[in-house]
């Protein structure tokens, strides 16, 4: 079956590269970028057929098992232009043009040094031939990372500003893990980007392994009734075990688990809930044009939202109250 969809994809990306990528690259004058044109397609292929996989998964478990039921989906079909974005267009662009040229770029300076980047299997040469124990050993680095990066997100009252565009969102589905300000995105790619390049990801699963951590948060997003047990929960987040991170008690920069995949950081740092509840979600102090706004009016006033908390926190520094 892998070996079916593998060639699949393949043939599939080639078609979308000769008749579309390369002709797009020929017309702009891009031809520099040819070599990864077909990775680039690849990549994209990869991100469709996830976007239909969590389709397929969470949608019927969202019918039968649902928190909330909504008479009106306006804010949720917004969530999933973010996800058709971020997961088919965005994340291939990122990945390949910008994480492998600059991968390249720094492997090559430091080659030229005498010195050779390292990366898991060469630390831990018992790794070697054991590719799917170390791409999980790379998703818990990325995951500690982006743990971090998360709760760093809910300190900053600026940075939150931007960030709270995620929160606003008071009919949480699957399809709302890509709901983010492209600012926040943009440092959350640099984030990954620089933790990615330290550890040595290689450039093709990069995105793979992006993916695979995205669909385990697509999950946890889902308006689903579920947990994974007093053992489960505690080896992946579940939609109950996130839903705490998004109710209304939690919103803002006090929060409670953070991490996106394995909840073991949490449960490290003493940022882990595990309560038997399902509250509602939202944030009331975010704008209503990021909870119920199209894909630009939430842009904007997120990034209106931003600008105010930044004039406020400055403010706060300037005159601390007395």
């Amino acid at each position: 079956m892998l070996l079916f969809l593998d060639r699949y994809f393949n043939i599939l990306a080639g078609e979308i590269d000769q008749y579309l990528v390369l002709p797009l690259l020929y017309r702009f004058g891009w031809m520099q970028w040819e070599e990864l044109s077909f990775d680039w397609a690849l990549v994209c292929v990869y991100g469709l057929f996830a976007v239909v996989v969590t389709y397929a998964v969470c949608w019927p478990l969202e019918a039968l098992f649902p928190i909330e039921r909504w008479d009106n989906r306006k804010a949720v079909m917004t969530d999933a232009l973010y996800t058709i974005v971020n997961r088919v267009g965005v994340l291939p662009i990122v990945s390949f043009l910008l994480f492998y040229q600059v991968q390249v770029w720094v492997n090559g300076f430091l080659v030229g040094h005498g010195y050779i980047p390292p990366t898991i299997e060469t630390l831990v040469p018992a790794l070697i031939g054991h590719p799917v124990v170390v791409f999980l050993i790379y998703a818990l680095v990325l995951d500690c990372a982006d743990y971090w990066r998360h709760r760093l997100s809910h300190t900053f009252r600026s940075w939150y500003a931007l960030h709270a565009l995620h929160h606003a969102q008071r009919q949480m589905s699957f399809w709302s893990d890509d709901r983010n300000h492209l600012l926040d995105d943009l440092i959350a790619a640099l984030w990954f980007g620089v933790v990615g390049l330290a550890i040595g990801v290689p450039p093709l699963q990069f995105p793979l392994l992006f993916l695979f951590m995205r669909f385990i948060e697509s999950l946890s997003h889902a308006n689903i009734k579920l947990s994974f047990g007093s053992v489960g929960e505690r080896l992946i987040v579940s939609p109950r075990f996130h839903r705490l991170h998004h109710g209304l008690r939690a919103a803002g920069r006090n929060s409670c688990n953070y991490g996106a995949v394995f909840p073991i950081w949490d449960i490290l740092f003493r940022t882990a809930d595990f309560s038997v509840e399902y509250p509602p979600t939202g944030d009331r102090r975010a704008p209503e044009a990021m909870a119920t706004g199209g894909y630009f009016a939430q842009q904007l006033s997120g990034f209106r939202f931003f600008v105010d908390e930044f004039r406020r926190a400055r403010q706060a520094r300037v005159h601390p109250r007395s």
